[in-house]
């Protein structure tokens, strides 16, 4: 397919200049709503438990804002026709998005905020066997750089320009295998199954090079209809920028792994007279 073509399919999902999507207008107030309920649900919080933390509120929003501009308003208008941008837009979405929001500690603040009967009922659904198999590491790293490695070397990226539902389709996968991911090797949140640090160490390494030789494949080899100067651009930004985000899984992770290692303290025993 030709450069012109990924182009013209680019241009259908947000005809119109400046004028918002309806789509992207659902989204706005959807976003919004949520920073709200997140709001409400810290304040029932803060009346029955500690006061919640200041920084898990930056990070929702923040987390939430990467989504916002990934899906909606200028960068989202020019990422069909501009790879570079779009891979800009794939890196809030399904890397940096996730990772605020993990963050932000958002299945914790839930548990804190209802009562005990739904408390119990969401803590069942977290133990099923559905929950344990795709939170595995394994299963969730599989999600996540194997839908991108399907997206970019079949005619699923082209095709998702040109239909909103298979473009919201692939952008939620993007998310949800991207926070699946970050979840199930940093602990900041409740999790039914925590796994090893040696497993979850040796997944994300296995993950990080999967993500860099994606990086280099899409640099050498475009994705059909992506100029080549776009998918070097693309490549690039995917590897650095990947980098940059996995840097703080990887302190994060090592950070977690010494805190449960390291020696405690003896108690202290005064000597009898």
């Amino acid at each position: 397919m030709s450069s012109h073509s990924f182009h013209h399919h680019g241009a259908g999902m947000y005809e119109g200049a400046t004028v918002w999507h309806p789509w992207e207008w659902i989204l706005s107030f959807f976003l919004a709503g949520l920073i709200l309920l997140y709001w409400t649900a810290a304040a029932v919080s803060n009346r029955r438990h500690r006061i919640w933390p200041a920084h898990r509120y930056v990070c929702w929003i923040a987390g939430l804002t990467c989504i916002g501009l990934s899906l909606a308003g200028p960068l989202a208008r020019l990422a069909p026709a501009n790879f570079p941008v779009h891979m800009l837009g794939h890196l809030l979405l399904g890397m940096l998005g996730p990772l605020l929001i993990a963050f932000s500690a958002p299945m914790t603040l839930l548990l804190r905020s209802i009562n005990v009967l739904f408390a119990r009922k969401i803590s069942r659904l977290l133990k099923s066997k559905l929950v344990h198999c795709i939170s595995h590491p394994l299963v969730a790293a599989l999600l996540n750089i194997g839908g991108l490695w399907i997206l970019y070397n079949t005619g699923l990226f082209t095709a998702m320009h040109s239909s909103l539902i298979l473009h919201i389709a692939v952008h939620f996968h993007v998310f949800a295998a991207g926070y699946l991911f970050t979840v199930s090797l940093i602990c900041v949140d409740v999790v039914p199954y925590r796994r090893s640090f040696r497993l979850r160490a040796f997944i994300l390494i296995i993950a990080m090079a999967g993500h860099g030789i994606l990086s280099k494949y899409l640099y050498a080899h475009p994705p059909d209809g992506v100029p080549s100067e776009q998918a070097k651009l693309g490549g690039m930004l995917m590897y650095y920028g990947g980098d940059a985000v996995d840097l703080v899984l990887v302190l994060w992770l090592c950070m977690q792994w010494y805190r449960s290692s390291r020696p405690r303290p003896a108690s202290f025993h005064p000597i009898p007279d």
